[in-house]
């Protein structure tokens, strides 16, 4: 993909796990992960951290790393600042936690937000619910998209309500299905030191979902469903368990 950076925000400190970037799977480091995943689709991929552990270890297998300020309040404000000194047309935030990323969820993000026009500033994916995920986990934030396919809402809570337990299969166009939210996104380069100079919205402080501050200042967000199993690494145990998943898939 042309004129696309891929940036991996990657901070050390993690209150459940510490370190978690340079964990090891399969003897690579999460980051390494991720960052060989976005490359197969990206031209360039960027880690930025404020961490020198995490950069000696980018560097290390041949990465870009970009040091950056270590008081951002989130990854956004950190990829924000990185975006700065680039020159690309498309920024898309990869999260360095997600070593299962599925390389062309960024494709769909950036087709996306090309298809949606000027007008549009950010992308994101949404995803069907699968098998055995629970709908009603304030973990897993579910989307409602329009028909132009722009997002019109983000929660915490199951939404669309289906005030007469109709069919939520997303085969089915005659009610809304519920699409889990994946947190990818896609962005035009300028859009981001907007969007970080935004004043924080009581509905982004209400379920603690930052995409939000986006919708509630008027700036729409175009939405790309894909079939995604994505999950954020946010434990030991689930580390455990996501390298036992490899090492069952290595022939």
């Amino acid at each position: 993909m042309r004129d696309v950076a891929v940036v991996i925000p990657a901070r050390y400190a993690s209150s459940r796990f510490p370190g978690k970037p340079l964990a090891p799977i399969l003897g690579k480091p999460m980051i390494q992960h991720v960052h060989e995943r976005a490359a197969t689709v990206a031209r360039r991929v960027i880690v930025a951290t404020d961490d020198e552990r995490i950069a000696t270890a980018v560097k290390a297998f041949g990465g870009e790393v970009v040091m950056t300020r270590g008081d951002h309040p989130n990854g956004t404000s950190r990829i924000a600042e990185v975006a700065a000194t680039l020159h690309e047309d498309v920024i898309v935030n990869v999260q360095g936690d997600e070593p299962g990323l599925e390389p062309s969820l960024i494709e769909r993000a950036v087709k996306a937000l090309r298809a949606a026009g000027r007008g549009v500033p950010m992308a994101t994916i949404a995803s069907p619910f699968s098998h055995g995920e629970d709908p009603k986990s304030p973990h897993l934030v579910k989307v409602v998209v329009d028909r132009r396919g722009r997002a019109l809402y983000f929660s915490r809570s199951v939404i669309p309500f289906a005030r007469d337990d109709q069919p939520r299969d997303a085969a089915d166009s005659t009610h809304a299905a519920l699409l889990r939210h994946v947190g990818l996104y896609a962005y035009r380069r300028p859009f981001l030191a907007t969007f970080v100079a935004l004043e924080e919205s009581p509905l982004e402080r209400t379920e603690q979902l930052e995409q939000l501050r986006a919708i509630e200042h008027g700036y729409p967000i175009a939405v790309a469903v894909a079939e995604a199993a994505v999950h954020g690494i946010d434990t030991p145990e689930q580390l455990t368990a996501f390298e036992q998943a490899l090492r069952r898939e290595s022939p």
